[in-house]
């Protein structure tokens, strides 16, 4: 049986994507900041899936907290804080606390897991579209995505031959925030003339997971936007 564990997987993509591996079979974990939160939403999805409290803001707690994980065959990494953060007016700590959990604790997971990665375990790293798309307020949130790029490439050589890859997805169309906006910015912008979905991330995130010859490589899911 497959094990998964979706780091940040108590919401949005990261627990789309825990829904998708649960009811296809995998023994799935959750992690949230809480194990309250964690718990309840690991009843939620059902199947074998659990629920442990790991706190990426908090690096040097991170082994600990994953001590009780077995063998992983798929790792995902979806938590994020997305503060607003521009230079005009800057916030030191919310920047340090972005720039932590994106980084030192993305790598810090990895780290800690890796010598329970089976044979051909893999990697998701989840950056975001404002790597390449900046928007007002996003000056830290973009360049701690862009600093995803840089991490995969040196952990596709430190767990070789495991592999790890990165999806930076565009503005989901049926997320909470946006489902109920018809005139987003983006869509006169794209290709295909919609935002993209829930399940073509979940799909995407799926393919790079299983797919032998992808790593270290950086998949966007934005449907193509256009820089205008």
């Amino acid at each position: 049986m497959t094990s998964s564990i979706i780091v940040g997987g108590s919401s949005g993509l990261g627990r789309a994507v825990a829904q998708r591996f649960a009811d296809r079979g995998d023994t799935v974990i959750i992690t949230s900041r809480t194990t309250a939160r964690a718990d309840t939403v690991a009843t939620e999805i059902g199947g074998t899936t659990r629920g442990m409290a790991v706190d990426l803001s908090r690096p040097e707690t991170i082994a600990a907290a994953l001590v009780e994980v077995g063998e992983v065959d798929n790792l995902v990494i979806t938590a994020v804080e997305q503060s607003v953060n521009s230079l005009s007016d800057f916030h030191i700590t919310e920047a340090i606390k972005t720039v932590t959990i994106k980084l030192v604790g993305y790598t810090e997971t990895v780290r800690a897991l890796r010598d329970r990665f089976t044979p051909d375990a893999s990697v998701v790293l989840f950056g975001g579209l404002a790597k390449e798309r900046p928007y007002p307020g996003s000056t830290i949130v973009t360049a701690s995505n862009a600093g995803i790029t840089g991490l995969v490439k040196t952990l596709a050589i430190e767990i070789a031959p495991h592999r790890v890859n990165a999806i930076h997805p565009g503005v989901v169309e049926d997320s909470p925030k946006w489902r109920d906006v018809s005139d987003h910015p983006h869509v006169p912008r794209t290709p295909i003339g919609r935002l993209v979905t829930t399940t073509e991330i979940i799909d995407a995130t799926d393919f790079l997971l299983r797919n032998t010859g992808v790593n270290a490589h950086d998949l966007f899911v934005d449907g193509g936007l256009l820089i205008t």
